[in-house]
């Protein structure tokens, strides 16, 4: 769902560039926060089984939230397939969203620790199959739900051609969700259900609020100095308890720099999906959505996790090389800067092929002669222009003024024409220089998620009807002009209609391009009309290709894995072993913080250039990594289960010396009762004497 979601935000709710961006990782941030809540109810309350079941409802529920949000009624909608009430399909959306976050931050920490629970000891080896089955599994379905997920999104669902499935989009998985949960449940008879044996994350929590408590309250008395803040605990909680805290708090400590990698990672679904819409996604045999980009992720991942593991790592220690955890993560984080510097080059090279379209103040213009003959134009400001017969100048002229006049060389014909600021027109020169000369208005922003917009304009003296399969231009008047309407890039035919004629027109279109098709005077129908239509380029077709997105991905994804997959490791190697579900946790939180940054700088910062903003993140991923590196430098590497078990010894020989202290006390007291019982034997023997 994530996949469209941001196209969803831009091109359905409406929302510029930076809310879709801020909402999206808001999302995705609250689904790296409610694990923490998803575990404490799973390991305190629940167990993992009925999280699961009870959460996954409530996610379902978002989904079906999610996808009748995106249905909208005919009779609500306007020309171009939004709908007019925004208000009840953004408070949906936005209820949908926080209920499937709930949802799977919920699940996300149960899944697979309760997988896990299915095997006993002496299956070690069945277990880490299955842990490499589910993560195979989990590339894999995100790889099919960016493939085919944004094809759901690219169907025609409506009366308009421009209405995109996102319902169904949302719909297709909300399905799955209901059916994967009534497959989980049918299982129920097969499943091992441990009982929460309660939450290892609450007494962590409450072991550390009493230890910064009780030393507030001691601050200002003559206590023995404590080797480590946490040793403030220990007049009421375990000892061992507290050393593992303490191993627990080192790890979280090197975990202040990673959201950083966070805040560049998640925008391949939000600023890179953008950034696609505005490139060229023809692959020959194969057209690439712009959110079906982020499939090239997925399929690195399972290329370079074998690849790493099996050639890079042992090449490194063959070399002597000792390419520790910390070192694989600070050059995950270099590679993600460079991932983004990359990125910004592309963003450069879209930037030249952007039309230039007018400011607040200015108003362009473009002539286009509807006569039969040339003529020789006048504009204040310009040479004269020669249009030749049904053709339209190349370019759009900018003024400043509000008003301009306009002359026809070799006549008297002169036309005061009011120009529209911030806007683009076309001004039509009818064959009859003495009638009204019509200004169509034109696009002034590149049409989106990589449509074509074109319009007609007849030029006949009868009325013309245009349709295709795509798009019903209707009934166009003499020398008037029809709407712009959406068109996919590909092959598309047209047919003109006069009467009981036609004729056919076809063209290839690309992506992001806006045309003006001009019917002539001297069309003939029942002829070969492909010459006789004048076509101009408003606005040119996208000419950056998506290919040039690859090595961005490249980068991005060797980064995480250097970055996400070692760290893992490192941070399970470092913590004991009953605590890694507060490191898991601990983890989840950096990506939470992460997508926050983004949130923050998207609406804070307002970077006009995108490509600034791109090197803005690498540069700050690049300062952090510093930072980084010299903290990793100073970390030592432990060993939690040695230093467990020299804990637990040294705690025995404590008890030892205990029993040992208490039996000889014994010893002393039994002594001095049985001397105390010879004296008053011989005191009462005395007394008797």
């Amino acid at each position: 769902m994530r996949a469209v979601l941001v196209l969803y935000f831009k091109y359905f709710l409406r929302w510029d560039d930076d809310m879709a961006t801020s909402i999206y990782h808001t999302f995705v941030a609250l689904c790296y926060l409610t694990p923490i809540l998803g575990a404490v109810v799973a390991d305190s309350w629940l167990g993992k089984f009925k999280t699961i079941i009870y959460l996954s409802i409530v996610y379902a529920i978002g989904q079906v939230a999610m996808a009748v949000s995106a249905i909208h009624d005919i009779t609500d909608t306007d020309r171009d397939g939004t709908p007019n009430n925004m208000t009840f399909h953004v408070a949906l959306s936005m209820v949908g969203l926080f209920l499937i976050a709930l949802g799977t931050g919920g699940i996300k920490p149960c899944v697979a620790a309760f997988g896990g629970d299915q095997f006993s000891d002496n299956q070690e080896k069945q277990r880490r199959t299955f842990f490499s089955v589910f993560y195979l599994c989990i590339n894999g379905g995100s790889l099919l739900s960016t493939i085919i997920t944004p094809i759901l999104r690219a169907q025609d669902c409506g009366i308009y051609t421009q209405q995109k499935c996102y319902s169904l989009a949302f719909g297709v998985p909300a399905v799955l969700m209901v059916v994967a949960l009534l497959v989980f449940i049918v299982g129920s008879g097969m499943y091992y259900k441990a009982e929460p044996q309660g939450n290892i994350m609450l007494d962590v929590c409450k072991c550390i609020g009493f230890a910064i408590r009780n030393r507030y309250k001691h601050r200002s008395k003559q206590y023995p100095k404590r080797q480590h803040w946490m040793d403030w605990a220990d007049e009421k909680y375990d000892k061992l308890l507290i050393a593992q805290i303490k191993m627990v708090l080192k790890v979280l400590f090197l975990y202040i720099p990673l959201p950083m990698f966070w805040t560049l990672f998640d925008q391949k679904g939000s600023r890179w999906t953008l950034q696609a819409t505005t490139m060229d996604g023809n692959f020959g045999l194969l057209v690439i959505q712009p959110d079906q980009m982020q499939t090239v992720n997925p399929i690195l991942i399972l290329t370079l996790v074998p690849i790493m593991d099996s050639v890079i790592y042992p090449l490194f220690s063959k070399c002597g090389l000792n390419f520790t955890p910390l070192k694989r993560m600070t050059v995950g984080m270099l590679m993600a800067a460079i991932a983004f510097v990359c990125a910004a080059v592309v963003e450069i090279q879209i930037d030249k092929t952007l039309p230039i379209f007018p400011s607040a103040s200015q108003s362009q213009l473009k002539l286009l002669n509807m006569g039969s003959n040339p003529v020789t134009v006048n504009l204040p400001g310009n040479d004269p222009l020669v249009l030749s017969a049904a053709q339209a100048s190349d370019q759009f002229f900018t003024f400043e003024e509000e008003r301009i006049l306009v002359s026809i060389v070799s006549t008297s014909v002169t036309k005061d024409i009011f120009l529209a600021k911030g806007q683009r027109q076309t001004l039509l020169i009818p064959s009859n220089l003495t009638a009204e000369w019509l200004q169509a208005d034109d696009l002034i922003s590149k049409p989106e998620q990589g449509n074509n917009e074109i319009r007609f304009i007849n030029g006949m003296k009868t009325a013309v009807n245009i349709s295709t399969p795509a798009a019903d231009f209707g009934l166009i008047e003499p020398f008037y002009y029809s709407n712009f309407s959406q068109i996919k890039n590909g092959k598309a035919t047209f047919t003109i209609r006069s009467g009981s004629q036609s004729c056919e027109y076809s063209r290839e279109f690309g992506f992001g391009s806006s045309y003006t098709f001009f019917i002539p005077s001297t069309l003939v129908f029942g002829t070969n009309c492909q010459e006789s239509i004048t076509v101009t380029e408003n606005i040119k077709p996208n000419s950056v290709h998506m290919a040039l997105q690859i090595p961005q991905y490249f980068f991005i994804t060797a980064g995480e894995v250097m970055f996400s997959v070692t760290g893992l490791e490192f941070s399970y190697s470092q913590a004991p072993s009953n605590m890694k579900a507060v490191l898991q946790a601990g983890w989840l939180f950096t990506v939470a913080i992460g997508n926050f940054i983004v949130l923050i700088v998207a609406e804070l910062a307002k970077i006009p250039q995108r490509w600034a903003e791109f090197v803005l993140f690498a540069s700050l991923l690049v300062a952090v990594c510093i930072i980084f590196s010299i903290m990793a430098h100073f970390y030592t590497y432990i060993d939690p289960t040695e230093i467990e078990a020299q804990f637990k010894t040294k705690v025995n020989e404590d008890d030892e010396d205990d029993k040992s202290q208490l039996r000889k006390t014994e010893v002393e007291m039994v002594k001095k009762d049985s001397i105390k019982c010879n004296d008053e034997d011989d005191a009462a023997k005395q007394t008797k004497m």
